[in-house]
C-alpha cells in the first residue's frame, strides 16, 4: 500500500524559536521532526511543536486515510441512535495552520536507527528526531480471519461497520467483558438489540479493578438486559457462506449471532520495530523523560515509561495520558538538555447504560469501599499501598474522582482519604432520605 502525501501548508506561528539564541552551544533545532501515529498523542505532539515555536519541517504519519479523530466516542456516542458523525480531532484547515506534512494510508514498516530513516509504504522517510505514537492493536480471535460479521473496534472504519450492523438489527455477541466490550454492549442495548457477553474469567475486570469491584460493575449488565456468561471460553465460530452465524462455547452452547465483536484486549503496536534496536517489552521502554534513544521518543499507548509518581514502569491505554504524554514528549524532544520527567496520575472513564465509571491511579490489591456499597447505585472505593492511597474507583460520583486523583498525586495517607470520604457521604444519605 502506497502512502498518501498531503502537504497542508500555511503560515508558521508568529512565535520566536527561543533556544538557539539562549543556548548557542547546543544543537537544539532539528530540521525535520517525524511523528509516527496520527491519533491523539501524535496530534497533540505536532500541536505542541508549533506552540513551542518550532520552525522546522514537521511530518505526521498515520496508517489510516482519515484525518486525526477521537477514539473514545467510537464505542459510545457514534454507535447511538443519532446520525453517526465522525468525531474528528482536527480539520484540514487546523492542520494547514500548523504547517504539517501528512503521510496517510500506509503503516510504518521498519526503523533504521543508524540511518535515522523509516520505511513507510515501501518508501524511505528520513528524520532528525522521531516521536513514536503508534498506539495499540486489538487481539483477534483465532480462526476469525476473513469471516464477515466478526470484528474488533480499533478505528473509525471498524465503528462504521459495527454501526451498520446495529442499524440492521443484528444479534450481537461480545467476546470479552472488559471496558471496551462493556461499552459496546451498552451501545447495542441502547439501540434495543439483544446482546450476550462471553467472558472467560469467572469475574470480569479482576486485573483492572479487583474482584469485588469487577463483580459490582458487571452487575450493571444484568440490570440493563444484557446476558453475561462468565467462566466459559469460546470453542469456535459457526458460519455460512463466509458470514458468521453463531458462537460455539467450550461448554457446548451455541449462541446465534449476526455480529461478533471481539474485545479481548490490545497489544502495543511495536511489531514493525522488531530488530530496530529499541527496547521492546510490553511497549517501547523509555526513561522518565519519554526518551528511548538519542533521537527517538515515544508517547501514548505504545510507551512504557518509568513513572516517578509510582516508581515503576507503566504503560497506559487512556485518553488523558495520550493527550498529555504526546505534548510532553515533543517538548523534551525539541530541547533534550532541558528535558523534564513526565508526571501523570492515571485517569480514565467509561460509560455503561447511562452510568459513569471513573478510575484514577493504579489498582493495587483489593479496593476498600468508602462511599456507598458495591450494591448501591453509586459508590467510591480506594486502593492502598501500605498507608498510601494509590487508586480510586467511582460509580456516578463525578464530584469525587478528581479530588481523589489529586490526593494520589500528593501521596495522601489512608486516614486523610477516609476523612475526606466521610465528608462526602452526606449527599448520598440525604438523597436516599
Amino acid at each position: 500500500m502506497r502512502p498518501i502525501w498531503v502537504w497542508l501548508k500555511g503560515p508558521l506561528p508568529a512565535v520566536p524559536w527561543p533556544h538557539s539564541e539562549s543556548r548557542p552551544d547546543v544543537d537544539l533545532t532539528p530540521e525535520h521532526v517525524v511523528v509516527v501515529g496520527a491519533s491523539l498523542a501524535g496530534l497533540r505532539a505536532v500541536e505542541a511543536a508549533r506552540r513551542l515555536g518550532f520552525p522546522g519541517r514537521l511530518t505526521l504519519v498515520g496508517d489510516e486515510e482519515h484525518l486525526p479523530y477521537d477514539r473514545p466516542p467510537l464505542s459510545k456516542e457514534y454507535l447511538g441512535d443519532l446520525p453517526g458523525v465522525a468525531p474528528m480531532l482536527a480539520t484540514a484547515e487546523d492542520l494547514r495552520e500548523l504547517d504539517v506534512e501528512l503521510l496517510l494510508g500506509a503503516p510504518a514498516e521498519a526503523l533504521d536507527l543508524t540511518a535515522r530513516s523509516l520505511l513507510i509504504g515501501g518508501e524511505s522517510v528520513a528524520y532528525d528526531r522521531l516521536l513514536i505514537a503508534t498506539g495499540a492493536t486489538p487481539r483477534r480471535l483465532p480462526g476469525s480471519e476473513g469471516l464477515s460479521g466478526v470484528c474488533t473496534l480499533r478505528g473509525l472504519s471498524d465503528a462504521i461497520r459495527i454501526r451498520a450492523a446495529f442499524d440492521a438489527g443484528a444479534r450481537v455477541v461480545v467476546i470479552g467483558a472488559g471496558f471496551i466490550g462493556s461499552e459496546l454492549a451498552s451501545s447495542a442495548r441502547a439501540r434495543g438489540l439483544d446482546v450476550t457477553i462471553v467472558e472467560a474469567l469467572t469475574t470480569p475486570l479482576v486485573r483492572a479493578v479487583g474482584a469485588g469491584a469487577g463483580a459490582a460493575l458487571s452487575a450493571l449488565h444484568e440490570r440493563n438486559g444484557t446476558e453475561l456468561l462468565c467462566g466459559v471460553g469460546v470453542e469456535g465460530l459457526e458460519q455460512q457462506r463466509g458470514a458468521v452465524t453463531g458462537v460455539r462455547l467450550a461448554d457446548g452452547r451455541l449462541l446465534p449471532a449476526d455480529l461478533v465483536i471481539v474485545g479481548i484486549g490490545v497489544v502495543p503496536a511495536t511489531g514493525w520495530l522488531a530488530g530496530s534496536g529499541l527496547e521492546l517489552e510490553n511497549g517501547i521502554v523509555v526513561d522518565e523523560t519519554l526518551r528511548a534513544t538519542a533521537d527517538v521518543w515515544a508517547a501514548g499507548d505504545v510507551a512504557r515509561w518509568m513513572s516517578p509518581d509510582f516508581e515503576t514502569l507503566l504503560r497506559l491505554e487512556h485518553w488523558t495520558n495520550a493527550a498529555e504524554m504526546g505534548a510532553h514528549a515533543m517538548k523534551n524532544l525539541l530541547d533534550p538538555e532541558a528535558a523534564e520527567p513526565y508526571r501523570h496520575i492515571p485517569y480514565f472513564w467509561s460509560d455503561w447504560y447511562g452510568h459513569r465509571i471513573q478510575f484514577a491511579g493504579v489498582p493495587t490489591g483489593e479496593p476498600e469501599v468508602v462511599t456507598g456499597s458495591w450494591t448501591s447505585d453509586e459508590f467510591a472505593a480506594l486502593y492502598h499501598d501500605g498507608d498510601r492511597v494509590v487508586g480510586a474507583l467511582t460509580l456516578d460520583r463525578r464530584g469525587d474522582i478528581m479530588k481523589y486523583r489529586a490526593m494520589i498525586g500528593r501521596r495522601t495517607s489512608r486516614r486523610e482519604a477516609l476523612a475526606f470520604a466521610a465528608s462526602r457521604r452526606q449527599p448520598i444519605v440525604a438523597a436516599a432520605g
